[in-house]
């Protein structure tokens, strides 16, 4: 009699964590590594993660990141200070970004977002960036001044840089940038 009541009580704690994982609503997966000075912080308010922190430097802020998507109906939005010119984001870890969501940024930022690994755009995903977005599967960003902001070398606490970013740099055959929606679809209305 007591195995069975064992079998139940694992049988009972099995539904209950399977039906949490059910019922638990996701957000975007958005995961910092803390390879910066000053690192990202994350919080959560529904279906929102907020990015927050990074290392400011001048007008620049960094985000690096060891995982980075958004599922649809969620938004990863870069909380950043309205003086900042530039977002510069990378992913260090293994993963595709897969964006489904909305990304978003205050002010007139401009977001540069490099993930080596590749970057699918979902039929669901939405941009709300004042300035430029730029997004590729480089494995660094350059600066005028020499500096890289690498996702495959990631140097620990790196010193960054005041300087403007002025091209890419890519390591072996790049990964795939895909776009599966029709967001970049031109539609005209009929007048």
């Amino acid at each position: 009699m007591n195995k069975i009541y064992l079998v139940l009580t694992r049988s009972t704690l099995a539904s209950i964590f399977i039906s949490c994982l059910i019922f638990v609503p996701c957000n975007a997966q958005v995961i910092p590594d803390k390879t910066l000075r000053q690192n990202t912080a994350i919080r959560l308010d529904k279906n929102t993660t907020i990015i927050e922190g990074g290392s400011q430097v001048g007008s620049n802020l960094f985000h690096s990141f060891l995982e980075f998507s958004v599922i649809k109906d969620s938004t990863a939005f870069f909380n950043n200070t309205n003086n900042i010119q530039n977002i510069i984001a990378r992913v260090t870890g293994d993963s595709i970004s897969n964006i489904d969501g909305l990304i978003r940024a205050n002010g007139n930022a401009n977001l540069f977002f490099i993930n080596p690994n590749g970057i699918i755009f979902g039929q669901n995903a939405r941009l709300n960036i004042g300035g430029t977005f730029v997004g590729s599967t480089a494995s660094s960003i350059n600066f005028a001044n020499g500096f890289k902001f690498s996702a495959k070398n990631p140097q620990p606490k790196p010193l960054l840089t005041i300087s403007v970013p002025i091209g890419l740099e890519f390591q072996g055959i790049p990964a795939t940038i895909e776009v599966k929606g029709t967001g970049g679809a031109t539609r005209f209305s009929e007048l």
